[in-house]
């Protein structure tokens, strides 16, 4: 994705939580109210109404009287509550993709991420040892070696299903500002691991791994100094950039052993949802399921790598974007799903704490989006501590007598200058 070739972030840190508050909280209108919603905030101060409590779950008849007696809006908090059906006209494309999903398994954490440390490891190397044979396979004009693909899909595909914040941090943890298919083992996580969160069968989170991995690989056929162009590319060199997805399919097509499937998949991580992606220009359900999440993550995880045309962007403008491109670029539900599964503080995020001491999210807490887990790894003057101090922000710790941790703020890539990977790899 090259979203914007002027060099420059659409998004200011000052904005960088407001993708959160959009999509957690909402106005509505008291006349669209359904029982379950969380009542967060009215028009008017809660003292002029006769509610004894600021936030409550709407469960009768007689709480919204009072509330159209004395309301025209409030503000529904989507963490605490259901959601209301959206009111919002669709384009002509049609439901969510999520619609098309028919059997859900639910998956369990049996490791927590420091157990699973070791394994994720592991699958990771086998991995990038594949990745490496196969670019160089290919950029030889020889076949890809599809039982290793799958073996090293397979090995990441069972860690994440035990616990996938070790991969999640491992993969956040590789980028060292590769611009080409170094991408793609990031990418594969991701997709496997938002697979698990929308509860997909075991055999699609591999065919998801094995997409992500990939879907890009046509890449080995498209000129260097295309790819790692600093400035605006011209039309024909565009038309270049876009020939990758040709390529994918070809060589995915020319590879025997592989899901008969794979080589479609890969021709749709660039479509959008209202018809503006390449290269068939097709629209909602159209794209399906597993080419919208393609290009839903493949999106995510450019902006927030390292890129010849722009800095890499904190997660949370990654995903503000993303969620004011919901209805146009991308799926609605499908957007708002994503952002629940990578959550506020995403792993592998640097963050500042308000104790002015610099961290690394290590593990999501998935009832409590705010309160991670974090490695604290600098000191408020900016020293390193030695060792690392590892807080459960859902335990409340203090940093002192009075005050407990929060988090302040993420920060950029590359802003703070700390090697995370060193901690972890």
């Amino acid at each position: 994705m090259r979203p914007r070739q002027d060099g420059k972030s659409r998004f200011p840190q000052a904005r960088a939580y407001r993708f959160y508050a959009t999509a957690m909280k909402k106005e509505v209108s008291v006349e669209e109210l359904k029982f379950g919603v969380y009542i967060s905030a009215l028009d008017r101060p809660w003292t002029e109404t006769p509610f004894m409590f600021q936030g409550f779950v709407l469960k009768d008849d007689k709480q919204l009287e009072i509330l159209k007696k004395h309301c025209k809006k409030v503000t529904i908090d989507l963490e605490k509550g259901a959601d209301l059906e959206d009111s919002k006209k669709r384009t002509p494309a049609g439901p969510s993709v999520l619609e098309s999903i028919k059997t859900k398994v639910k998956y369990e954490e049996m490791s927590s991420v420091d157990v699973e440390m070791p394994a994720a490891r592991a699958a990771t190397k086998k991995t990038e040892g594949v990745l490496k044979d196969i670019f160089t396979s290919v950029q030889a004009g020889k076949a890809l070696d599809a039982p290793r693909v799958k073996e090293a899909v397979t090995s990441m595909t069972d860690s994440v299903v035990r616990n996938p914040d070790a991969m999640l941090l491992l993969a956040k943890m590789k980028e060292k500002g590769g611009h080409n298919l170094d991408r793609a083992l990031g990418v594969s996580i991701y997709m496997i691991t938002f697979g698990r969160f929308l509860q997909l069968p075991r055999e699609q989170l591999d065919l998801l791994g094995m997409l992500g991995l990939l879907q890009d690989i046509g890449k080995t056929r498209v000129p260097e100094d295309v790819l790692t162009k600093e400035g605006k590319l011209s039309n024909a060199e565009m038309a270049v950039c876009k020939s990758h997805v040709g390529h994918s399919v070809a060589i995915l097509k020319e590879t025997p052993g592989l899901p008969p499937d794979l080589a479609g998949l890969a021709s749709l991580h660039h479509e959008r949802f209202d018809g503006t992606g390449y290269p068939g220009a097709l629209k909602g359900q159209q794209i399906g399921l597993f080419g919208s999440i393609a290009g839903l993550v493949d999106c995510f995880d450019a902006l927030t790598h390292p890129r010849p045309y722009g800095e890499a962007l904190a997660p949370s403008n990654a995903l503000n974007m993303l969620y004011n491109g919901r209805d146009t670029q991308f799926d609605r539900p499908l957007v708002e799903q994503f952002i629940q599964c990578i959550g506020i503080y995403p792993v592998g995020a640097l963050v500042e704490m308000n104790s002015a001491e610099i961290g690394i999210v290590i593990a999501q807490n998935l009832v409590r989006r705010l309160q991670p887990r974090v490695m604290l790894v600098l000191d408020a003057k900016g020293a390193q501590k030695k060792p690392p101090l590892i807080l459960d922000l859902a335990r409340e710790p203090k940093m002192n007598v009075d005050t407990p941790y929060r988090i302040k703020r993420t920060l950029e890539k590359g802003s703070v200058a700390i090697d995370p990977s060193e901690f972890f790899i």
